[in-house]
């Protein structure tokens, strides 16, 4: 993680868990953190911030170039995982890392502030326990002189935002965002009105919306409101008094770029024209230009140029026009989405693909796709890439392909639906899905009831697994692939924030675990994991094995060595994963 000072005339950077600054005109390196070792982590991070928190560039420079901010993480006492590799070498060979599963002890972080030019580091007092808070957000707070510190609490039902003293590490409580869930952390923050206030993303009125905190007091404003969420935010542009940010207000399905001024007067524009699908963008600085991509549906993503805010195109970067005209070749699948509703009266959406010849008079299998957990939304109108194509070889196989999203997903439909998942993972989600097939076999006599599938990957997987244990009745076929069977294997931060905290909820994480249920498995289970998953363990599928066998229950299983949790290394692993599915498929749906 090279970085220039904001002037230009050094580069920091990490090695071997500490800090180096060189001067360019000079070439002198010098070490200003000397304590880094394989525990101590300055600079950087453990596997588990990275992945669950993004956190990987543990430094900021200041503004004035004369003292760097930076994360230290101490991992003594967080448990080690251990890897197999059993096909590089003639012997094994093993990996470990520091790795906390659900309950197990996290690293301990720290910030402090150290000057660029070697010296004392000055900590910053964020108040409790280290291994029981996370600090997951640190920045300069628009001058040289303070820091903006977001603080999780372990279960994340609190964040706390904090403006931290660089001189003496004293700290002062901002805003607090409280929840009987999780509380969202607030990526890149900004200072406006030179340092009197600083954006902030909120769910607090039941949707996402950003505001405007006064630093001094703790006065929020809200600077965009309504029954709808702020998906992302792009760009605050103070000159202009503008925000840019993507939603979607009448639809879950699509994505569109707005702006709204910053002053809080309610203002707001969209700036995407009437042309249904999503839409993404990369601003330039002063939000006159964009790099613009829009895909659909039928329609390969398109890449370009435009000017803003009248969206006028100035040049085609990338058509795809040879892609598109080779998707359109095909015997392409009948697509549409619809709405169902659940047995509490929510609406899900979903979508189907019949096959290309589809005859209303006949009866066809059908196969569920299913994500399912809050890291994901599978129903937009957006193009899917790989995983749309293999679906489309499905439908010209004969099967009809369907995908809901159940609550819980991240489908920008307000606070109560991400949060009604909340210690029900693996119940509400999958219930979800079985009213959905209620009703859509209600609604269209043209699918098979008694032929019925579901496939998933990840998080995926684990709701196929739990879809085929509790509903072995509607469910009859399922592929599991890289699923976590039993969620307290997984780690601290991502399910502890969905699933709560042990040892309390011990009860809650039987139950929502599909491993708990596996002896109801009626139907045909295809399982697959590789072997050097080092994010959802491999020990969590021989677990359900195990399981499996102990209550006679018969099953495929196949194992990807040394393939990590896409399952894509090496060479013809992806297309033997999905002809062996396929394979599956025809044999038993």
């Amino acid at each position: 993680f090279a970085k220039f000072d904001p002037q230009g005339k050094r580069v920091a950077y990490v090695m071997k868990n500490n800090i180096y600054v060189e001067d360019l005109a000079t070439s002198r390196i010098t070490q200003i953190t000397k304590d880094g070792n394989d525990t101590i982590v300055n600079g950087t991070f453990d596997w588990v911030n990275e992945e669950e928190f993004f956190l990987r560039d543990g430094f900021r420079w200041s503004p004035d170039g004369q003292s760097i901010a930076y994360w230290q993480l101490d991992t003594e006492g967080t448990p080690l995982f251990t890897m197999i590799n059993n096909t590089d070498t003639l012997y094994p060979t093993l990996k470990q890392f520091p790795y906390p599963k659900v309950g197990e002890t996290n690293a301990a972080m720290r910030i402090g502030v150290i000057p660029a030019n070697g010296g004392a580091t000055t900590w910053m007092k964020a108040p409790g326990n280290p291994r029981q808070h996370y600090l997951v957000r640190m920045q300069w707070a628009g001058n040289s002189d303070q820091l903006l510190i977001q603080q999780l609490t372990r279960s994340q039902a609190v964040n706390v935002a904090f403006i931290a003293d660089a001189d003496n590490g004293s700290v002062r409580e901002v805003i607090r965002e409280t929840t009987e869930s999780w509380a969202d952390y607030v990526d890149d923050p900004k200072f406006i009105n030179s340092g009197a206030a600083f954006t902030w993303l909120s769910e607090r009125s039941g949707w996402r919306h950003l505001y405007r905190v006064q630093p001094d007091t703790g006065r929020v404003t809200a600077i965009t409101r309504g029954n709808w969420d702020v998906i992302d935010v792009l760009q605050i542009n103070e000159d202009q008094g503008w925000v840019y940010f993507i939603a979607s207000p009448d639809t879950p399905l699509e994505r569109y770029l707005f702006r709204a001024s910053l002053d809080g007067s309610g203002k707001l524009e969209r700036l995407t024209p009437n042309q249904p699908g999503t839409h993404s963008y990369q601003l330039s600085a002063d939000a006159a230009y964009a790099v613009h991509t829009y895909s659909a549906v039928s329609q390969v993503p398109v890449v370009d140029m435009i000017t803003l805010p009248d969206h006028r195109s100035i040049r085609v970067i990338k058509d795809n026009a040879d892609v598109q005209a080779n998707f359109e070749a095909l015997d392409q699948a009948q697509f549409e989405f619809f709405q169902v509703t659940a047995q509490d009266g929510h609406a899900l959406d979903g979508f189907l693909m019949k096959p290309a010849d589809f005859d209303p008079a006949k009866q066809y299998p059908i196969l569920f796709y299913v994500y399912g957990e809050p890291w994901g939304q599978t129903v937009s109108n957006s193009w899917g890439g790989e995983r749309f194509m293999f679906h489309q070889y499905l439908t010209q196989q004969g099967y009809l392909v369907a995908s809901i999203d159940n609550r819980g997903t991240r489908s920008p439909r307000g606070y109560e639906w991400r949060r009604s998942i909340y210690k029900q993972l693996g119940v509400v989600t999958v219930r979800d899905q079985n009213d959905a097939l209620q009703e859509m076999l209600e609604r269209w006599s043209f699918i098979d009831a008694d032929r019925v599938g579901i496939w998933g990957h990840s998080g995926g997987g684990s709701q196929t697994l739990n879809a085929l244990f509790r509903y072995p009745e509607s469910f009859h076929v399922g592929m599991a692939l890289a699923p976590v069977p039993d969620l307290t294997l997984y780690d601290t931060i991502y399910q502890e924030r969905y699933s709560g905290l042990l040892p309390e909820d011990a009860d809650s994480y039987r139950e929502t675990s599909a491993i708990t249920h596996a002896e109801n498995l009626q139907g045909d289970l295809l399982l697959v994991h590789g072997t050097a998953d080092d994010n959802v363990h491999f020990q969590g599928s021989e677990r359900l094995v195990n399981e499996l066998v102990k209550h006679g229950k018969q099953f495929e299983f196949f194992a990807y060595p040394n393939r990590t949790h896409g399952i894509r290394e090496g060479e013809g692993t992806t297309y033997h994963l999905r002809t062996m599915m396929v394979d599956f498929l025809q044999q038993n749906l």
